[in-house]
């Protein structure tokens, strides 16, 4: 199953409604005095929509890869009018303002900082004239995600495992290939140093307690993605992480989905297409007669069946944010 034009332009719809979709709106937000009583456009006038401002970050970066691997797309106008509204030095300033206020050091870490690392290698990727533009007005709330991110790991003593938004693995990964497509030496190195120390010496992995019940991404799966770009001899690894991964009855089918309109149990599409995802790129790296390239390949049409069809005209509690997984696991 690969990702046609038409799946990529009704994807793109989604976070084309969605970002300027104010309510119902799920904040993380701190505030240190009445002032910072506001409403979620107030405090985000970029990432205020899409339910929650991550999802917001990574529609962003939806529009932009789907303009990248269609760049016919249909909605192409209606993308770049949209970045241009709101990807504004005066809507950046505010942003940066957010997370430099007291007590947020924490505000969308990592997961945010990952997406947004994202969001700023996709400007720089993109073939629209108008990107190069965009990508500097970022900069600052780039630079200083990066920043963060890199000051984090510089702390952090045991990586965090868990299948949602605080997996150090998932942001990692998505912080290693904008380091690498930047030529940021500095982030490269501390990424690979952090994922080395965090994951280098896990052996049998205990994949076979996964899903938890509100999980988007498997702990298991995603570590292996992010060794599969770091790691010197990752076939090696990879064998003793998962010594026997088609025996893995849990990790192999996709979960089910009892209740889409649940934003927790509507997860469980999420994890589907993020499995889906890694994958197909723990496969890449694995060398084509490894015992587990038609186990991982098989498993990867399973994960989709099970959940792409539920992603366009999904209920809003998946429909904010499925579409981004979903481009993932298709491409």
């Amino acid at each position: 199953m690969e990702l046609t034009q038409h799946q990529a332009d009704a994807f793109a719809r989604m976070p084309l409604t969605y970002l300027r979709q104010e309510y119902p709106n799920h904040i993380m937000h701190l505030l240190n005095d009445d002032g910072d009583v506001l409403s979620p456009r107030q405090m985000h006038p970029i990432f205020y929509g899409c339910f929650d401002w991550h999802s917001a970050v990574h529609g962003y970066w939806l529009l932009l890869r789907c303009v990248r691997l269609y760049p016919e797309l249909p909605c192409r106008d209606d993308i770049i009018a949209l970045f241009d509204e709101h990807i504004t030095e005066e809507k950046v300033a505010q942003e940066l303002a957010y997370f430099n206020a007291p007590f947020r050091a924490s505000f969308e870490r990592p997961y945010g900082y990952g997406w947004l690392l994202a969001l700023a290698q996709e400007l720089k990727q993109s073939s629209l004239p108008q990107a190069p533009a965009w990508h500097q007005v970022l900069e600052p709330l780039t630079q200083d995600i990066r920043h963060r991110l890199m000051a984090y790991l510089s702390k952090l003593t045991y990586p965090i495992r868990v299948g949602t938004h605080y997996n150090t693995a998932f942001a990692l990964a998505l912080g290693v290939d904008y380091a690498r497509e930047l030529k940021d030496r500095t982030l490269e190195v501390a990424i690979v140093e952090a994922a080395t120390r965090f994951y280098q010496a896990d052996t049998n992995y205990p994949a076979h307690y996964e899903p938890g019940g509100d999980e988007y991404i498997s702990g298991a799966l995603t570590e292996a993605l992010l060794m599969s770009k770091v790691a010197a001899h990752f076939p090696a690894w990879f064998d003793t992480f998962l010594p026997d991964v088609e025996a893995v009855s849990a990790l192999m089918n996709p979960a089910e989905v009892s209740d889409r309109t649940d934003p927790k149990i509507a997860h469980l599409d999420g994890l589907n297409l993020s499995r889906a995802w890694c994958m197909k790129h723990i496969a890449k790296a694995l060398p084509e007669n490894h015992a587990a390239q038609a186990p991982l390949r098989n498993a990867v049409d399973r994960h989709l069946a099970a959940s792409v069809e539920h992603v366009v005209g999904s209920h809003y509690s998946g429909g904010h944010w499925l579409a981004s997984f979903a481009l993932l696991a298709l491409e």
